[in-house]
């Protein structure tokens, strides 16, 4: 595939689309894109990804730089995870994507592009970030209550149980709490459903809760 087949193609996609070359500079930005970070093409082509976003991950660390880490690792053929991204967009509108990565290259001229696939999870992270004040909140409220000697007892939560709800207490999103723990999301949806089923309770931040209460975190 040609890089203008791939362009044409990538016109079609729901999702906001751009491609990066070795360099870092932008090659190509559907429409997609054109609505989600409120540039139009004429503004962003040919000018350097990182310096447009700015982009900070999760834990506040630079993600758009100078050779960032997406390059090196296309360059290295190291395989690359989708990963969550906070950005500018127009007039320094702050947007949370999730970002997914495919290397391109051109059959003809055999030059390598990164397309960015990015989809818009403001409102999710939005959510998250009210779930982190709530449990912060509930922690402390916690430690106020009954003495851990004051409870009936309950089955002893296993390690791995207890690093998941200290890391929910500290405010991590599930998408958070799998990633440090690296263990899908099914894998973590299995240790909470234990830690609730152990501690008597229904979701997530009743179990912090409660785990507090005891002493467990």
């Amino acid at each position: 595939m040609l890089e203008s087949e791939l362009f044409s193609l990538l016109e079609g996609t729901a999702d906001a689309a751009f491609t990066v070359d070795e360099q870092g500079i932008i090659r190509s930005w559907n429409r997609a894109a054109e609505k989600l970070f409120g540039y139009p093409s004429s503004a962003v082509l040919q000018k350097s990804c990182a310096s447009l976003f700015q982009g900070h991950g999760p834990q506040g660390n630079i993600v758009c730089k100078e050779d960032c880490n997406v390059l090196q690792c296309a360059a290295a053929r190291r395989e690359m995870e989708n990963y969550d991204l906070q950005l500018l967009g127009r007039g320094g509108r702050q947007l949370w994507v999730n970002i997914s990565i495919i290397v391109f290259r051109d059959a003809r001229s055999g030059r390598r592009l990164h397309i960015h696939l990015a989809r818009d999870i403001t409102s999710r992270e939005k959510k998250d970030e009210l779930a982190r004040k709530v449990l912060g909140a509930a922690r402390e409220l916690a430690a106020l209550q009954e003495s851990p000697a004051a409870l009936a007892p309950v089955s002893p939560l296993t390690v791995q149980e207890k690093r998941v709800l200290s890391l929910f207490s500290e405010g991590k999103s599930p998408q958070q709490v799998a990633r440090t723990l690296k263990i899908t999301d099914r894998t973590l949806r299995n240790h909470l459903h234990h830690a609730n089923r152990k501690l008597g309770t229904r979701n997530r931040l009743e179990a912090v809760i409660h785990a507090a209460k005891r002493g467990l975190l």
